[in-house]
Parts: C-alpha cells; sequence; structure tokens
C-alpha cells in the first residue's frame, strides 16, 4: 500500500487535519480484515478503486458507499477490502466538521451515511467530480472550493468546544472536564451537550480516545522501556485502567497489539 499525506490551505487548517490517499501496488491478494481504531476524527471518504466492506458483526458486513461521511468511533472497526484499493480523503479536527453541515455530528456516531444523503445534490456533484479528477492535487481543489463554499454564512465553532478540544490535545487526553467548563462559566451538562452535538461525542470520551491515541505514539516511536512505563507516562492511574481503555479500543490487549502488523490500521486511524 502507498500512504501519503496532503497539508490543507491555511484557510481550511483550523478545520481539517490533512488530505490522505491510500493505494494498492500490484495485483489484487486475498483480501482479509483490516481493524481501524478511534482518533477522535471525523473523514470525508472516497473510493475511486474497488470499494471495502465495513464488518457490523464478526460474519456480518455491508459494502461501503462510493463516498460517505463516517462519524466518530467509540470503539475499533474492522474493514476489508474487495479489490484495488484507491481511497481519497479529508481527515477533519475534533469538531472540525461541524462548520460545514446543520446536522448534529452524534447523528452520525459509529455510522456512515453517503455524501449524497448528507449534502444532497450538491454532494452528488461533489462526488462525480471527485471520482473524476486524475490527481490528488486536482481532487484537494475541489473539495477546498467545495468546502469553502459551505463555510460562507455557516455558524463558526462555538468558542468552548474549540478551547476544550485544543486543550485535551493539548494535554494528550490528561483533564479534567469540570475545570474546562467552569473556564467557560458554564455548566459540565451544558457542555457535553454542545460538545456532543458538535464533536460526536463527549469531553470525557474525546480525552480517553487522545490519551489512547498518545499510548500508540509512544509505542510506535519506541519512546518506553515496558507497558508499565507506557501507563504511566500516558496519565493512567493504574496499569488495570490502561489494559482497561487498549482493549476497549482495540479489542485486544497491549501485548497482542505487538504481535501483528498493525500499518493499516496506524495510517486509517490517524496515528501516523
Amino acid at each position: 500500500m502507498i500512504y501519503q499525506q496532503y497539508l490543507p490551505s491555511p484557510a481550511l487548517a483550523k478545520y481539517i487535519r490533512c488530505y490522505w490517499s491510500l493505494e494498492s501496488t500490484g495485483v489484487s491478494t486475498a483480501a482479509s480484515k483490516d481493524r481501524i481504531f478511534p482518533d477522535g476524527c471525523m473523514e470525508l471518504v472516497f473510493h475511486y478503486g474497488d470499494l471495502y466492506k465495513k464488518y457490523h458483526t464478526e460474519d456480518t458486513a455491508g459494502v461501503q458507499p462510493r463516498s460517505f461521511i463516517h462519524g466518530q468511533l467509540t470503539s475499533f472497526m474492522d474493514i476489508e477490502a474487495t479489490g484495488r484499493t484507491g481511497i481519497f480523503s479529508v481527515r477533519f479536527h475534533p469538531g472540525g466538521l461541524a462548520p460545514f453541515t446543520a446536522f448534529s455530528l452524534e447523528e452520525v456516531t459509529d455510522i456512515y451515511t453517503s455524501v449524497r444523503n448528507y449534502w444532497g445534490a450538491a454532494g452528488e456533484i461533489l462526488e462525480d467530480n471527485i471520482l473524476n479528477a486524475s490527481t490528488h492535487n486536482e481532487r484537494i481543489a475541489i473539495l477546498e472550493t467545495f468546502l469553502l463554499k459551505k463555510l460562507v454564512g455557516m455558524p463558526s465553532y462555538h468558542p468552548a468546544i474549540e478551547y476544550c478540544v485544543h486543550h485535551i490535545a493539548r494535554h494528550h487526553g490528561n483533564v479534567n472536564i469540570d475545570q474546562l467548563a467552569a473556564t467557560y462559566n458554564i455548566g459540565r451538562r451544558h457542555l457535553e451537550r454542545q460538545f456532543i452535538a458538535g464533536v460526536g461525542l463527549s469531553p470525557k470520551l474525546l480525552a480517553r480516545i487522545t490519551r489512547f491515541q498518545h499510548v500508540l505514539h509512544l509505542i510506535s516511536t519506541g519512546t518506553y522501556r515496558n507497558l508499565t512505563g507506557i501507563a504511566h507516562e500516558s496519565g493512567f492511574y493504574d496499569q488495570a485502567h490502561f489494559i482497561r481503555d487498549f482493549r476497549a479500543f482495540t479489542g485486544f490487549n497491549p501485548r497482542q497489539y505487538f504481535s501483528d502488523n498493525w500499518q493499516l490500521a496506524r495510517y486509517l486511524s490517524g496515528e501516523i
């Protein structure tokens, strides 16, 4: 697989973490399941290659649309290629999709919805233009024109949500939600309602996912001595809490993570 990332323009950098592409090389081989982990981001995905299947249970899967928005993940997700991979996607910052839609992002948490359903006729035109483009630079130009037009007249980030997202990221998820709410002199429940609508997750769950992603970063860079050291470095109370969260977001314990090659999961979960 060839994975590449592309930076957004300055006008959209506040909302978009990156664009990315994934392409298979050579002749397609027998397909196998790949596991995707939560990363706190939402994706706008276009399959210009063959489609992927998403597993709803261990043995039941549905074929993804040609283009779709996937909401926040609260746990792992299994997918499987059906042939040649060709994917181009927008990875939004947490809350970054909200200014481009009038919907509550809670509506798409853990599910996907086609671009045509999400944006109607405009989404249909966008899909056709992206799939007919011949280069990724053309795709980026088409997407940026579309998204910048969507920004006009739409509400911007709620300042409390924007502050909390940045604070959670800066502290690798080790934050006190009550203190965050007090910073803006609003109640925790009100903050949570705003956050779930604008991010698709509660601030507490986003913090847990952010801390988990920091764990994956420490593992990938080798900046640790052992699993106990990772748990301590990441701010877990003890190793039991560390293993509980790791299992919740991956489906297995940390030692199992070391035993397999999870390169595609790192690509698609935003770890790289």
